[in-house]
């Protein structure tokens, strides 16, 4: 037995586990492409009729394309939470975005992820990894100048938006990505970087240079289109570097989004309208987001509002040109994925919801799903006749199985998601015995969960009573 062999059966029996890389094999770099409001139905490779994401494409048939993930929430500061921590935003009580203080209060929210939180990056970091976060952050917000800045989750550097203190400019994210990248390879140090796009949430940035290209569409549709196409040829900017810098062979990249589309009414009128962290833009009635078929969009629980595109190359490694239309995978499963590969081991102390998928990123997943997921929102009842999807107050996926439930529980719905993963056939008649044991887990889940925040994620313009 050689000295790399018994090397190999030592750190098995210590740790538990092989490191993903070897002597001759450099470590993996992870970028982690997390856009805005982006829908599943929104890229040229699934079949949108007049988007065209050449880039993101490329992506997909450089690697490949997962149709059955899903993020935490139908919005997206607690989609965002899952990503970091690998844990159900309901435990931090982040059940909707983070906006001003007063409305975080009123929502029994805190007004902003707790920093102490297990932290995808700062476990990372802790791995030897250089950590940078670019673009849109909202797990705080602009309004709220005391909150934690990005660096102090774990992030070496970060540009920013939707955050305390300086806002980064909002086309910025690729343009700063670049740099970091290079001086991490400089340095011999892999790196992780989210890069959180704007695109294609309101109000839009649009150029209108670009949108001349779709000038033929109309001009809320030109509006859209050109949107997401400058997206795109930001992220084709950073897969051209990774290409310069040879990097692209040991880089995983990935695409996706923190929720499904919004979708503005036809008749509305398109207006400009300011945010105080991106500036001045159309509004929501240039919003023409399209979610392939699945039931609602952002904001929901059903497919339409969680089902997002989920691309992934990582060359040699994750299957070219393929398309996995039966893995069931999660945001909640990015932070064990990811330090997997990283070689990191998790502490035994976090306990994480989700689980590690590097096997189905590999092109050996399964259909069956058998560690549950669970949803937790704030949804109208009645169903309100203009958004007749928009009713889940929480949802449980077991296996097969989904259960969705308004907020009371006296009503719900049961969907086989490999038989039909558009949620077309309710069949809450057809297996009672299921609905009984699918509402039992989300009850016993229901408990784990806090009754309040806690911690230091209060801001000092609370009112300090309200806080105890």
């Amino acid at each position: 037995m050689n000295t790399k062999t018994i090397l190999g059966v030592l750190l098995t029996l210590v740790f538990g586990l092989v490191p993903q890389t070897s002597a001759n094999e450099p470590p993996t770099n992870i970028i982690f492409i997390f856009a805005d409001d982006w829908g599943w139905g929104d890229l040229s490779c699934h079949g949108h009729p007049y988007v065209k994401t050449p880039n993101i494409d490329r992506l997909a048939k450089e690697g490949t394309d997962f149709h059955r993930f899903t993020v935490a929430s139908g919005v997206c500061s607690p989609s965002r939470t899952a990503v970091m921590t690998g844990h159900f935003p309901a435990r931090y009580n982040i059940d909707g975005h983070f906006a001003w203080v007063p409305s975080n209060a009123k929502r029994n929210m805190p007004d902003w992820l707790d920093p102490n939180a297990p932290l995808l990056s700062r476990f990372l970091k802790s791995g030897g990894y250089a950590t940078a976060h670019f673009g849109k952050w909202h797990l705080a917000n602009d309004m709220i100048p005391d909150a934690p800045f990005p660096s102090e989750y774990g992030f070496d550097e970060y540009g920013a938006f939707n955050c305390s203190g300086p806002q980064m400019y909002v086309h910025d994210d690729v343009k700063s990505a670049i740099p970091f990248i290079e001086k991490s390879q400089a340095s011999g140090n892999p790196f992780f970087i989210n890069l959180w796009i704007h695109e294609p949430h309101t109000p839009f940035h649009v150029d209108p240079k670009l949108q001349k290209h779709f000038a033929k569409l109309g001009e809320k549709d030109a509006i859209y289109a050109a949107t997401l196409f400058h997206a795109d040829l930001r992220i084709g900017q950073l897969l051209d570097a990774l290409d310069r810098l040879n990097l692209a062979k040991d880089t995983l990249v990935i695409f996706s989004s923190d929720n499904g589309p919004a979708r503005g009414a036809p008749d509305a009128p398109l207006t400009l309208g300011y945010d105080s962290a991106t500036g001045l833009g159309y509004g929501i009635a240039a919003a023409k987001g399209v979610t392939g078929g699945r039931r609602a969009y952002k904001g929901a629980l059903l497919e339409g509002g969680i089902g997002v595109p989920f691309i992934a190359r990582w060359p040699g490694k994750i299957a070219a040109d393929k398309v996995d239309k039966t893995s069931i995978f999660s945001a909640v499963d990015l932070l064990p994925t990811f330090c997997e590969i990283a070689g990191v081991k998790l502490p035994a102390s976090y306990r994480p919801d989700g689980i590690s998928q590097v096997a189905t990123l590999k092109g050996k997943g399964t259909a069956i799903r058998e560690k549950p997921l669970f949803w937790k929102t704030v949804a109208p009842w009645p169903a309100r006749k203009t958004k007749p999807d928009h009713w889940v107050s929480y949802a449980v996926v077991s296996k097969n199985w989904k259960l969705v439930s308004n907020r009371d529980a006296k009503y719900v719905e049961l969907y086989d998601l490999v038989a039909d993963p558009l949620e077309m056939k309710n069949l809450n008649e057809k297996y009672p015995a299921k609905v009984t044991q699918l509402k039992k887990m989300l009850i016993q889940w229901q408990g784990t969960l806090p009754a309040k925040p806690t911690g230091d994620v209060f801001s000092n313009l609370r009112n300090p009573e309200k806080t105890k």
